[in-house]
């Protein structure tokens, strides 16, 4: 498992601090999406949780700078040894800050007078709203367990490469749609916001399970993330 080599790599390296923050920034990156999520398919008032939301982001944003410069440290002290479990982290704490920025996106829509919960579609998008936010907490517990199955994690993969080509589908079927303009593009953006944070969780489960040279890449040489 690779994401028993972050915590432990070919060198001295102990990550727990590492694995820690960035399961700590998955939490509120998913704080984040809840709030906006209520914003925009709920009669929440935008601007009652845009100040949260921008302040997470900026914790999240801080936490990644943080990070990373604990990361530089770590290879000027420790020379290479850990060069790939450090790549891998940097990579991991890129996706979870592309969630963080997908979920703000949700909430300038809805900052923008977008409002879906009037939408025949409510009822869909509010269960495919709960389906994302737990798929946070599934891929907080994969990073915290060192000792992760494999058929789990790839339980987990071939779930959301499913949930991505629906989303998809629905974007595509928005871009034929013969209903007005003003119904079927708010969907689309949100569709394909929600596409991106699927994705990037995505990166997040595949980086604690792939090899170093096969991280952001599926099949066929595709990239598993949508920025």
């Amino acid at each position: 498992m690779v994401l028993a080599f972050f915590r432990k790599g070919a060198g001295e390296g102990n990550f727990d601090h590492i694995v820690a923050k960035s399961i700590a920034m998955l939490g509120d990156a998913r704080h984040s999406f809840d709030l906006a999520t209520l914003a925009l398919l709920s009669d929440t008032d935008p601007h009652a949780v845009a100040q949260d939301i921008r302040a997470t982001d900026q914790r999240i944003n801080e936490a990644e700078q943080e990070l990373r410069s604990e990361l530089i440290v770590h290879v000027s002290v420790q020379g290479s040894a850990d060069i790939g479990s450090v790549l891998a982290f940097t990579l991991l704490l890129k996706k979870i800050e592309r969630i963080g920025d997908q979920a703000k996106n949700i909430l300038d829509l809805a900052e923008n007078g977008v409002n879906l919960a009037g939408t025949p579609e409510i009822d869909e998008l509010l269960e495919g709203r709960e389906i994302v936010s737990a798929l946070f907490a599934e891929a907080s517990e994969l990073l915290s367990d060192a000792d992760a199955a494999d058929d789990a994690i790839q339980a987990y993969t071939v779930r959301l490469i499913a949930i991505t080509a629906d989303l998809q589908a629905k974007i595509d079927g928005c871009m034929i749609s013969e209903r007005p303009a003003r119904e079927v593009v708010p969907l689309a953006i949100y569709y394909r916001y929600l596409r991106r944070i699927v994705a990037n969780l995505l990166g997040v489960a595949r980086t604690s399970a792939e090899p170093l040279p096969h991280i952001d890449y599926l099949e066929g040489g595709t990239v598993d993330t949508d920025d």
